[in-house]
């Protein structure tokens, strides 16, 4: 296998960059940070990238929607922005956290849309109507990053609290929790197969969990992990 060579370099953002996701179609790519912005990246030479400008503190997370026609961006600011990616940047604001937004995350059927903050809480949101749903409330500590599994049906979480969780949609009621005596998780990831979670941990490990027989299965040591996808 040839080593990795860097295709494509993009500079404009002002700070840290602290999150990146790629359209569906892979023809553009878009980034936040703690500048408060975010930037979408067309990968055509002849397309200008363009800034949307509209959180007031930092950006902690951001998504494109399964079809691309939709980013979600959490902030600092306790806001979550559901942008149409043009050089517009028209955006509609989600008003219901207390602290900072950690995380979102489309379903994969574009319809619903999750937020997770240290206000220790998730948050559903219905997409098409743009309409906050209800809310998941048993970690007792900032919740770092939150996700859809693959058909819908479930989510996983993160938090300070040490804990991993996994939330049935039919009953929004925690199904099962995972505990992390050594630390606490930074990212939580689906396997495509719906059947495993795989966290990055505090203490330098990823861990991948079967969510079937609620038992960890793999522990691989690392270092400094903060962010994770499984394939």
């Amino acid at each position: 296998m040839e080593d990795p060579k860097l295709e494509k370099q993009f500079k404009s953002h002002r700070s840290t960059v602290t999150s990146l996701s790629f359209s569906s179609n892979t023809k553009q790519l878009v980034s936040g940070s703690l500048d408060s912005c975010l930037f979408v990246w067309p990968f055509k030479p002849q397309i200008r990238a363009y800034r949307l400008v509209g959180h007031k503190d930092a950006v902690y997370s951001v998504c494109f929607s399964p079809s691309g026609h939709l980013i979600a961006s959490g902030s600092k600011d306790k806001t979550v922005r559901l942008w149409i990616p043009s050089v517009k940047g028209e955006s509609t604001v989600f008003k219901a956290h207390t602290a900072a937004v950690r995380c979102v995350d489309f379903s994969n059927d574009g319809q619903s849309l999750l937020s997770s903050s240290e206000d220790k809480t998730i948050k559903i949101w219905t997409v098409h109507r743009q309409k906050f749903q209800y809310s998941l409330n048993q970690h007792s500590n900032w919740i770092r990053c939150a996700k859809f599994s693959p058909d819908g049906r479930l989510i996983v979480s993160c938090s300070d609290d040490k804990t991993i969780k996994i939330w049935d949609r039919n009953t929004n009621e925690c199904m099962h929790t995972f505990y992390e005596p050594h630390g606490f998780l930074n990212n939580v990831a689906f396997h495509p197969s719906g059947t495993c979670i795989g966290g990055a941990c505090t203490d330098s490990s990823v861990k991948i969990w079967d969510i079937r027989t609620r038992k960890l299965i793999q522990n691989y040591p690392s270092k400094y992990i903060f962010h994770l996808l499984l394939n």
